[in-house]
């Protein structure tokens, strides 16, 4: 198979979807390797190092798209790449098909065969390509927390650590996946005090023998009001369903906070599991409500991203293999998981959130695949 890699033009976005030794690994495989011009340089990777590792290096979008048979991405299809679809070319990335209409409109009509990273299972019911990202995200969470704490940057001057002599802070997460479990982890390594609030008990309990010394608390109203009190960071890590108006922390709830404490929102959406959170970006990344400083920027990994590439190609490039040995309908059948990823196939809508929530005709993978 002819894979393209392509060079992420969303704003901030630094991540690149294959290294060169993957590159190497693909080439191993069998598949031919094209690489667009300064696609790796957000990541440290230089286009030698590509073409040391076997891959042709192309100088620009449309040819990349026009000569590759799957395109390998991180980001979502933006407009500008709108006219290189075709029929038949296959697209794996972080597609987020429920959230862009105009791109699914675009995947459908050019017959596009979609793969979303976001929406591949495994056999815990989890969603191994999304989790490296959500542990980073976590993990930068609590390190932007800790920046905006910093006197230079606005903050109270309060270092996120164990001093000697004087009171730990307090940090609260609230969830206990992966995003959470990576704010924790730091937190806790930092030597602070931290709360984790869930609504799985079971999950707590792992928490709480994975994590020693974190407080793991059930998400009620009662365990929020005590934790906002004494927080100095709060880490939100829920991701609210859109279709709810209720919060777990609204406008009035704030006053509760201390002077000077922040929240984080990892999951940055908008008036959601907090009231007063909308997503911003890493130009213009915080802002006030309630004399609270809000930091919501929606794509945290992106800052770490050489430790993203590393660990995003981790988790989807034994996925791609497959797809290079056995073509789309060929892996799908010997992995019912990947054939949760796929989001349309031949102008069909394969995704039921997608079709939920756009109001849109949908049918289930096997049903579009023939199988």
């Amino acid at each position: 198979m002819i894979i393209g890699i392509a060079r992420e033009i969303k704003n901030n976005e630094y991540r690149v979807a294959c290294h060169p030794d993957g590159v190497k690994e693909l080439i191993s495989h069998g598949n031919d390797v094209l690489v667009e011009k300064d696609a790796g340089m957000g990541s440290g990777y230089t286009d030698q190092e590509y073409i040391d590792a076997g891959a042709k290096i192309v100088e620009t979008a449309k040819e990349l798209y026009e000569k590759s048979e799957l395109i390998y991405k991180v980001k979502e299809i933006l407009p500008e790449e709108y006219d290189y679809m075709r029929p038949g070319l296959i697209v794996f990335t972080y597609l987020h098909s429920n959230a862009h209409r105009e791109e699914t409109d675009v995947l459908l009509d050019k017959k596009v065969t979609g793969i979303a990273y976001e929406d591949i299972t495994d056999d815990y019911g989890e969603f191994p390509l999304l989790k490296p990202m959500s542990i980073i995200a976590g993990k930068g969470g609590f390190i932007a927390g800790v920046k905006l704490m910093e006197r230079i940057n606005g903050g109270q001057g309060l270092l996120l650590a164990d001093v000697s002599g004087v009171k730990k802070p307090h940090v609260t997460v609230i969830g206990a996946g992966n995003s959470g479990i990576g704010a924790a982890e730091l937190a806790l390594g930092w030597g602070c005090d931290v709360s984790i609030l869930d609504i799985a008990s079971k999950r707590l309990e792992e928490t709480r023998n994975n994590l020693k010394g974190s407080e793991c608390l059930i998400s009620n109203q009662a365990n929020i009001t005590m934790c906002l009190k004494k927080t100095d960071l709060l880490i939100n890590c829920i991701l609210w369903p859109k279709w709810r108006t209720d919060h777990l922390i609204d406008r009035e709830m704030l006053s509760l906070m201390k002077r000077g404490s922040i929240i984080v929102d990892v999951a940055c959406d908008d008036h959601g599991a907090i009231e007063t959170t909308h997503s911003t970006s890493h130009d213009d990344p915080t802002y006030c409500e309630e004399g609270i400083l809000h930091y919501a920027v929606d794509n945290i990994p992106s800052t770490f991203s050489r430790t993203a590439t590393m660990t995003l190609v981790n988790a989807t490039l034994p996925k791609l293999i497959e797809i290079g040995k056995h073509g789309v309908k060929g892996a799908m059948e010997r992995d019912p998981h990947l054939m949760r990823g796929l989001t349309c196939y031949d102008g069909l809508l394969t995704l039921e959130e997608t079709g939920l929530k756009q109001n849109r005709e949908y049918v289930s993978p096997e049903e579009a695949l023939g199988l």
